[in-house]
């Protein structure tokens, strides 16, 4: 970071130190947020943009999508707004470096440590993901690592809701980073999740070898490569990479979105197997064909990592059948595909298009199965492997199910056994926990699991991106491989404001931040008797007000001990004067009067006070009493 000459005060709160980097949009700043007294990151929109106002909505629409997602791996956004026509946006202010910089020189990075950081990375897009929004400019700029070795992603300025329009972008271009474009992007196509696993891949890539898996002179001619080109083995450029997470970087790199990881969750799952050395589905699948017209690398040019516009590509993608990789579902997949074959032959030689009923194949072997079929005029459709407690390569189910009418001709469905290869193990209870936590404790017992929205908020209360239940519960016994349904807040479902009342601004700011919600740009004051200053009396709304995710939060703190009015207790007993005194929050010190100012008649009776009746003193002050003592009371007796 470099300090800069003029330390502007933008808003009169957050006052620029020190530039942290420049972007294709923005130059970011560490800057002191002079209300709340902390270091934040203050991203800048360039002064000739901001002129702009298609510029301007882009800018404005960051600050929007980033400040609703709320997650352990995301930057939160805590302000944004204009000063003197300059647009800004206020963010957590992480210490660290950023993936680009661990990358720099083309650096690589180790297959577990790799693996650990990209499984973070799809987390943070899982959880937007699931909130309706794709980031589409995951590179390794936008990714940040703390000191403590946490990942944030950052960013989401092409970020937009999976149902919206994008018309920011000017005709026959796409937003983005042409090097880690997927192909749909490139060809200007609509988006969603599975781009960001593409371009995520990308990165993995890029982390492995040092290089992301095609470059080229220009932008136009890198995004070109992700629609027409085969990508290159990662062997080519390194023989250190394991073949499980090799074949976890092709899954994600797919030309069509439908043969990649489904979800980010799904891309996370398969990173965590391979750390906790796990085998991973990937392998179970096919993976990208290796052609030997790889694209070979050119020179590099800094624009193919930049985020700008580049013209969409258009024409086929050259979309390769894809071959299957080693492990012990080899010859089961082998057999099913040459008897599938098979059985179709079968059927053009013997199809009489008549209508039959489905046989019942459950405990067949797969040859057997298909030879009744090809009998029966049918053909085999999709296969599954699975995993059970019934002899390698038998069916164990189909569909249509035993007995229904079926056509020749008609394709049937078939699960097969890969054999025991399940333990019973205990589901833990992950309620309460953060999705990320809860996934890895699953993962680590070799549970898969599901993530599902609810609006139903439990009395205890619920945050963002936590568990608040799950099936089957925790305790229950299992097997590897069962799934779990994990229970989240919907998007938009309304939860309690945490009580932050006697904590200070920065403690409140971020347990509200960690809570999903903002802190409003204005802090309210009030006195207070028993908050110390500086520190939140109250919200609003007010604790346990329900809110959505992203609400701002206004604090109110205290100004210090509120004013009170001294009554007037001259004539009264001391007991009553000490009563009057304390139920305003006072405090009574009584002395023996001056005989001098005393009769008889006003013995055991207050006759002068420091502060007189009505005027007004901070609570808890100290108020003389005089109390006359020692006199006979007349007219007892």
């Amino acid at each position: 970071m470099e300090p800069v000459n003029d330390p502007h005060l933008y808003s009169n709160r957050y006052r620029v130190t020190h530039l942290i980097a420049r972007g294709g949009m923005a130059m970011v700043y560490r800057a002191q947020d002079e209300l709340l007294n902390r270091a934040v990151a203050l991203k800048i929109l360039y002064p000739e943009l901001s002129a702009d106002p298609t510029f301007v909505e882009r800018f404005r629409r960051e600050a929007q999508a980033a400040a609703n997602l709320s997650h352990p791996n995301i930057v939160p956004v805590f302000d944004w707004g204009e000063d003197d026509g300059t647009y800004f946006i206020v963010m957590e202010l992480i210490e660290g470096t950023s993936l680009a910089e661990v990358l720099r020189d083309s650096s690589t990075v180790t297959p577990s440590r790799s693996a650990q950081i990209i499984a973070q990375v799809a987390a943070a897009l899982g959880y937007a993901h699931r909130s309706g929004v794709v980031h589409r400019d995951v590179k390794p700029g936008n990714i940040l690592i703390t000191r403590d070795g946490q990942v944030k992603v950052t960013d989401f300025g092409i970020a937009q809701a999976v149902a919206s329009e994008d018309h920011l972008a000017e005709a026959g271009s796409v937003m983005g980073t042409a090097a880690y474009f997927s192909p749909e992007q490139a060809e200007g196509a609509a988006v969603d999740g599975r781009s960001d696993v593409y371009s995520l891949g990308v990165v993995l890539y890029e982390m492995l070898v040092g290089r992301p898996p095609f470059v080229g002179a220009t932008p136009l001619e890198v995004s070109s490569q992700h629609v027409h080109s085969v990508v290159p083995p990662l062997s080519e450029f390194s023989s250190a990479v394991p073949h499980d997470l090799e074949a976890i970087v092709m899954e994600a790199l797919a030309k069509s979105p439908s043969q990649r990881y489904q979800t980010s969750d799904e891309f996370r799952a398969d990173l965590l197997r391979f750390t906790e050395g796990q085998p991973v589905h990937a392998t179970l699948r096919d993976v990208a064909f290796f052609g030997a017209d790889a694209t070979r690398a050119v020179p590099i040019t800094s624009g193919a990592d930049r985020t700008q516009a580049v013209p969409v590509m258009t024409g086929p993608r050259q979309d390769v059948r894809r071959r299957r990789r080693g492990g012990a579902v080899l010859p089961i997949a082998l057999a099913i595909v040459l008897i599938a074959a098979a059985a179709a032959v079968g059927l053009l030689l013997n199809n009489k298009a008549k209508v039959t009923t489905m046989p019942d194949l459950v405990g067949q072997t797969i040859g057997n199965a298909t030879q009744t079929l090809v009998n029966d005029g049918l053909l085999i459709g999709k296969t599954t492997l699975v995993a059970s407690n019934k002899p390698s390569g038998t069916v164990i189910a189909t569909t249509p199910l035993s007995g229904a009418n079926v056509k020749s001709g008609q394709a049937v469905e078939l699960k097969v056994s890969l054999g025991q290869t399940t333990t019973p193990v205990t589901i833990p209870d992950t309620t309460g926990m953060s999705i990320g936590d809860a996934e890895s404790t699953l993962q680590k017992l070799g549970l898969a699991f599901k993530v599902n929205s609810t609006s139903t908020v439990p009395p205890t209360g619920a945050t963002p991106d936590t568990v608040l239940s799950q099936s089957p519960s925790g305790g229950t016994k299992g097997k590897t491989g069962d799934t779990v349904i994990l229970f989240v807040l919907a998007p938009g479902a309304k939860y309690p404001v945490p009580d932050v009342a006697l904590m200070t601004s920065n403690q409140a700011a971020s347990t509200l931040g960690q809570a999903g919600l903002t802190v409003a740009p204005t802090v309210q004051r009030q006195c207070s008797n028993s908050v110390p200053t500086g520190n939140v009396v109250k919200t609003n709304p007010a604790a346990g007000t329900p809110v959505a995710a992203g609400t701002a939060i206004a604090l109110i703190t205290s100004s210090g001990v509120c004013q009170v009015v001294v009554p007037n207790v001259i004539g009264d007993t001391q007991s009553a004067a000490n009563s009057a005194l304390t139920a305003q929050g006072l405090v009574a010190a009584f002395t023996t009067a001056d005989t001098t100012l005393c009769t008889p008649a006003q013995n055991g009776q207050v006759v002068s006070q420091s502060a007189p009746g009505g005027s007004s003193v901070p609570y808890n002050t100290t108020i003389d009493l005089a109390v006359c003592q020692g006199f006979s009371n007349v007219g007892s007796g």
